[in-house]
């Protein structure tokens, strides 16, 4: 079965959900006001933050291998002290790179950050094994 980009693999919410809550954890809060912010259970975004808090490093090399094979000079983003804006800034050079090689308007309207995330890890973006070594290797971008 086909996912369509607005969802993730094995969650019961929109992409967009699950991504404002990683936005509010960059923000630093907790999973408990973004549970409340978003109408969602607090257990649910714990467990949405815990997945993502594994993987931050490699999701964020992942991401930003897909800016350097999509974009044309893209500079990588500089850090920013925080492994979670780390993964942010990730994705939106990923975004700004996807959206200058193929347009702003997808099949389902604008693109959005959170639909290029899904879409680039093929839903998977929270399920278990993504990325795989094979995928973190091709998304090194340390090399000239």
């Amino acid at each position: 079965m086909l996912l369509p980009v607005t969802v993730l693999l094995r969650r019961a919410d929109a992409a967009e959900v699950i991504g404002a809550a990683l936005v509010a954890r960059a923000g630093g809060c907790g999973h408990r006001p973004i549970g409340a912010r978003l109408g969602v259970p607090a257990a649910t975004v714990r467990g949405w933050l815990r997945v993502a808090a594994g993987r931050l490093e490699a999701a964020r090399g992942y991401l930003l291998g897909v800016a350097a094979r999509a974009g044309v000079d893209r500079p990588v983003p500089k850090a920013l002290g925080s492994p979670w804006r780390d993964l942010l800034a990730a994705l939106g050079a990923a975004t700004a790179a996807l959206i200058d090689r193929f347009g702003s308007v997808g099949v389902l309207g604008p693109v959005t950050a959170w639909q290029v995330a899904a879409a680039c890890s093929g839903g998977r973006l929270l399920a278990p094994g993504w990325p795989s070594t094979e995928q973190q290797a091709t998304g090194n971008t340390s090399c000239p």
